[in-house]
């Protein structure tokens, strides 16, 4: 399959409908931009079992302020509806060959259980601080009794 336009109105259905898809944010003018668009063609050919999104970020400005982007082109990699890759510039025809199968290779169940570690861990870290005040008029209430 060869690239496909993304906007706001395909997005969600883009990442949900497919198992791996790669976003690649763009502009008409940018010089680096140009220079990644047939590699980054020639490699959806060549992997016709992945979905790879051009954002022109010029009209889809709002697309690009949801997925943070201050340099283009930047590609985002979705798997399994999870952002597991996403880097500003432009890569050679092996660089993102090499990045498409290390993406290919991840234990997905693993990655979800990395994800799920970092959000109890960031969790238990904000309860934590807003628990410590609580804690210690606790035990100023303690004390003066």
């Amino acid at each position: 399959m060869a690239t496909q336009e993304i906007t706001v109105e395909n997005i969600n259905e883009t990442i949900t409908g497919n198992d791996i898809v790669l976003l690649d944010f763009w502009a008409s003018w940018c010089g680096p931009c140009r220079a990644f668009a047939p590699v980054f063609e020639n490699v959806s050919e060549k992997n016709p079992e992945i979905v790879f999104g051009k954002v022109d970020t010029d009209a889809q400005q709002e697309l690009a302020q949801a997925f943070q982007i201050s340099s283009i082109p930047t590609l985002v990699i979705f798997r399994e509806q999870i952002p597991i890759f996403a880097q500003p510039g432009a890569m050679n025809i092996a660089q993102l060959t090499e990045i498409i199968e290390k993406v290919g290779q991840l234990d997905m169940n693993e990655v979800r259980a990395e994800i799920a570690q970092q959000q109890a861990s960031q969790l238990a870290t904000e309860e934590g601080s807003q628990g410590a005040p609580s804690a210690q008029a606790a035990q100023a209430s303690g004390d003066e009794a």
